[in-house]
């Protein structure tokens, strides 16, 4: 299967953010991508009112990114906001082209590093997975990757990829960390990981200010092994991977963590 990564800097413009979409989602579809995944916060970047620009999967916005999903053929995961309850949002990623039509909404939510997500965003409270090419996908959103259980839930739903959209808060030591738990995840699951982050702002030019996580880049693929067969630098990038999908039985054979695994 081959896959494409986004690592972008979105606006606080939902329709430029829509012409950055279909300009990588174009390049993606031309070298044979199925599936191309965009950060979190792809809709309006973090740092904007974003429940000024909050609104259902079946409105507007998704439904321009369905029609650019026909046209270019190919699969998008992109993050968005949805209405959330008494005034917050929820944090979602839309997946949108061919059979495919759904969204997860985050569960776990930011409240680390100084920072408090629960204040402006609804939590989601069931995994969600999807089948391209036969193939189950299961999805995560940014803060979730230090969560190992989701990942369990998706891989023992027939999850062969696990795909996390993110906008990852910088910090000392927070590329670390985020390169750090994929591989845990793809070890815990021997599934592939494949992260994409927002660009880092300061790759560009632009200065960052307060806890607001806008992206370190470094987004990556790692294989059902724990090895990184693919990895973006800081700054925007666009990376197509072909997976073979092959070694997660392999790896399984070799490492059969999901057959030993014990419920305590």
């Amino acid at each position: 299967m081959k896959i494409a990564l986004a690592q972008v800097l979105s606006t606080a413009d939902p329709q430029r953010n829509l012409a950055i979409i279909r300009d990588h989602a174009k390049q993606a579809a031309a070298a044979g991508a199925s599936l191309i995944i965009f950060p979190e916060a792809m809709q309006v970047a973090f740092g904007n009112p974003v429940e000024k620009f909050a609104e259902p999967v079946n409105a507007r916005w998704a439904g321009l990114l369905r029609q650019q999903a026909r046209d270019l053929g190919i699969v998008i995961a992109a993050g968005m906001f949805t209405p959330g309850e008494e005034g917050r949002v929820r944090n979602t990623l839309l997946v949108v082209g061919g059979d495919v039509d759904t969204h997860y909404n985050k569960i776990h939510l930011y409240d680390a590093f100084g920072y408090r997500e629960s204040d402006s965003v609804t939590p989601g409270d069931a995994p969600v997975q999807f089948e391209l090419d036969g193939t189950t996908i299961g999805l995560a959103i940014c803060y979730d990757l230090r969560f190992p259980q989701l990942f369990a839930r998706n891989t023992r739903a027939g999850a062969q990829i696990n795909i996390v959209s993110a906008s990852w808060g910088a910090g000392e030591g927070k590329v670390e960390q985020w390169k750090t738990l994929a591989q845990a995840r793809a070890l815990d699951t021997t599934t592939f990981v494949v992260a994409v982050d927002q660009a880092d702002p300061e790759s560009v030019g632009r200065s960052l200010q307060g806890t607001v996580p806008l992206g370190v880049g470094h987004s990556l693929v790692v294989d059902p092994l724990g090895r990184v067969i693919a990895q973006a630098g800081a700054e925007p990038q666009l990376l197509v991977v072909d997976l073979d999908l092959d070694l997660i039985q392999a790896a399984r054979c070799q490492l059969p963590v999901l057959a030993n695994t014990v419920e305590l």
